[in-house]
């Protein structure tokens, strides 16, 4: 949820009311971090968990080719926009600092999406008292982040919005996230927790994830309606009118996410290469533009695929509602399988 929807106040919500609330640190400086930390120990309760998401490092840079002529087929759009395209670079968001500052300020919980955390990583959270938890889309990357001294592994199945969590873009993972449960568990073995994320929008989703093994599951498109989200109206309005189905993409970032399909999407998903970040600095002047003026047609819309299921309640009021709607799942799957023993 970096880049707007995450902020303290959901985060907090969601511990709140029992459940681990996350923050974003994704395209943010580590002030703007620390900030957002320290804004949200100050909403929580003394000793309620948090958790903070942090990219792992891109892979090398892309060919300049490949994404310049990506750049041409964007003209349109920024006339349009009334922008400029921006300036295609390589960075690691500041990744080391970023790792550093969350050592710092002791958070409970460091997650990690794009990749692996080195071994040396994982050991210097563990050192400050911080868990790792690793975002994996296949058995083999599983068992990579096992080898890294992962505390926990979110399995993100293919269908999750937004970024897939994927070490590679160059072989996403595509496994739904039920099937990726029992092959995840059977590569990583039965002692690392597991938290299952992809697609899971209600209780019943959430009972679902927890009888296939999981120790938790991880919701982000179904917090996008709560008022405490930092969801721009555009991108609201289009999650509520439920009525676009939702695609893979690399057309926005360069790096594959699943949005709700829209024009921009649709003209340029076939053009575009898998060269993050550089195409997510290109891109980025037009999409804030198109954001600012509320065209839902001209910038990412990211959504998992039951999106249509959110609902506009506060996040605390969601946290409770979903977990009474598990229990009341997990019981009725355990009195329908009685009747066949």
């Amino acid at each position: 949820m970096a880049g707007g929807p995450s902020t303290p106040a959901l985060a907090a919500a969601v511990s709140g009311a029992g459940g681990l609330g996350f923050l974003a640190a994704g395209y943010k400086s580590p002030g703007a971090i620390r900030a957002d930390v320290q804004e949200l120990r100050s909403l929580l309760a003394a000793d309620l968990p948090f958790g903070v998401n942090l990219f792992a490092p891109p892979g090398p840079e892309s060919s300049a080719e490949a994404v310049a002529a990506y750049a041409r087929t964007l003209a349109g759009e920024a006339a349009r926009a009334g922008a400029e395209l921006g300036t295609p670079r390589w960075d690691d968001d500041r990744y080391a600092d970023k790792l550093g500052l969350l050592r710092s300020e002791e958070v409970p919980v460091v997650s990690f999406t794009f990749g692996c955390p080195t071994r040396d990583d994982v050991d210097s959270l563990h050192q400050a008292n911080v868990a790792a938890w690793v975002t994996v889309t296949t058995p083999a990357e599983a068992r990579t982040a096992r080898e890294a001294g992962a505390d926990a592994l979110i399995v993100q199945g293919a269908e999750a919005g937004g970024h897939r969590g994927s070490f590679s873009d160059a072989a996403p993972g595509d496994i739904g996230l039920l099937a990726l449960l029992q092959l995840v568990r059977a590569a990583a073995g039965d002692d690392l927790p597991l938290v299952g994320a992809g697609g899971v929008m209600t209780g019943p989703g959430i009972a679902a994830v927890l009888a296939a093994g999981a120790m938790a599951a991880g919701l982000g498109t179904a917090f996008m309606l709560c008022p405490e989200a930092g969801t721009t109206p555009a991108h609201r309005d289009a999650i509520e009118r439920g009525d676009s189905p939702t695609a893979l993409t690399r057309a926005f970032t360069g790096r594959t996410a699943r949005g709700i399909a829209n024009r921009f999407l649709r003209e340029h998903s076939a053009d575009a290469p898998s060269a993050y970040p550089e195409i997510h600095h290109l891109t980025a002047p037009v999409r804030t533009a198109a954001r600012q003026r509320g065209d839902a047609d001209g910038f990412h819309l990211w959504a998992g695929e039951g999106y249509p299921l959110a609902t506009a309640v506060p996040a605390a009021e969601l946290v409770n509602r979903l977990t009474e709607h598990a229990r009341a799942a997990l019981a009725d799957a355990s009195e329908r399988l009685s009747r066949f023993q």
